[in-house]
């Protein structure tokens, strides 16, 4: 089956003050898309509440969530083709990981998180109360209830692979020590077989890929809100996910957190990303 794109133009969970912007990102990225094979959900324009659980507008996000669930029930409805999530902030990717997971025997996928952040915190060790830098923790079952994976649709710490991580928050480094996460360096992804072989030790046979752009050096990309030095160069990153893909079944994927300042900077930076994009779905040769 051919890829789907799934756009999910959420900004509810960034911690930004441009975060609206990632609207803007997701409608760039939709715009080089194939019409036929996109989907978009809507997202509200309402900021949303807390509802007392210590994240910063989680009655949207959870609104979303259950939008863009019901969106990837359709669509696999038609095919077992992989989905790729476009956003918005790195929360827009809960659904996608909760519904390949839940389609998949427990233990079997991992979960391959490139970013310059761990996304790791609880709303306990949060230092923003923002949801992008909460999704990880609550894909292991971690977190404010309406959010967290439960159950069998819940990842172990041992299905979770980091990749180009290089700035953590305490409870965040604290977390990845106790749980022995493994995190492949910037250094390390030098090395295109270095993520597949994380991959591997993981003893899944599926993986699921995302992509928060600021895993890459600031020099490659200019429309990240968060960005942190000494990142991955975009040949580095096409050749990690082209030699993961050589080796494990894509469960699916996404890109999240581009949020051009004007359509012209947004130009500038398509070309960096639709090689990241085209390194996720286009055909592998016959073996």
């Amino acid at each position: 089956m051919p890829t789907r794109f799934l756009i999910v133009p959420q900004w509810q969970g960034s911690s930004s003050s441009r975060a609206m912007q990632l609207m803007d990102g997701a409608a760039a990225i939709a715009g080089d898309l194939p019409a036929s094979a996109t989907t978009t959900v809507d997202v509200p324009m309402e900021a949303g509440e807390s509802l007392g659980t210590g994240v910063h507008r989680l009655s949207s996000i959870s609104s979303v969530r259950d939008r863009a669930l019901a969106a990837l029930t359709e669509l696999s409805a038609i095919g077992d083709g992989p989905v790729v999530t476009i956003g918005g902030d790195c929360g827009a990717e809960l659904a996608g990981v909760q519904h390949a997971v839940s389609r998949r025997p427990k233990g079997t996928m991992a979960l391959v998180w490139l970013d310059a952040h761990g996304d790791l915190n609880t709303p306990e060790t949060s230092p923003s109360a923002a949801f992008h830098g909460m999704v990880v923790r609550a894909l292991l079952g971690e977190g404010a209830a309406p959010l967290a994976s439960t159950g069998d649709t819940a990842l172990a710490p041992n299905a979770l692979v980091l990749g180009g991580t290089r700035e953590l928050d305490d409870g965040e480094a604290a977390f990845v020590d106790e749980a022995g996460i493994r995190v492949v360096t910037v250094d390390e992804l030098r090395s295109p077989d270095a993520l597949a072989s994380a991959v591997e030790a993981t003893g899944a046979d599926s993986v699921y890929v995302h992509v928060d752009l600021d895993v890459l050096d600031p020099g490659a990309i200019e429309g990240v809100q968060f960005p942190e030095p000494f990142g991955v160069q975009p040949d580095e990153l096409v050749a990690a996910i082209t030699a993961l893909r050589a080796r494990f079944e894509l469960a699916g994927a996404g890109i999240t957190e581009f949020a051009p300042r004007t359509p012209d900077a947004a130009s500038d930076d398509l070309s960096v990303i639709l090689r990241v994009l085209s390194a996720l779905t286009r055909a592998l040769p016959e073996t």
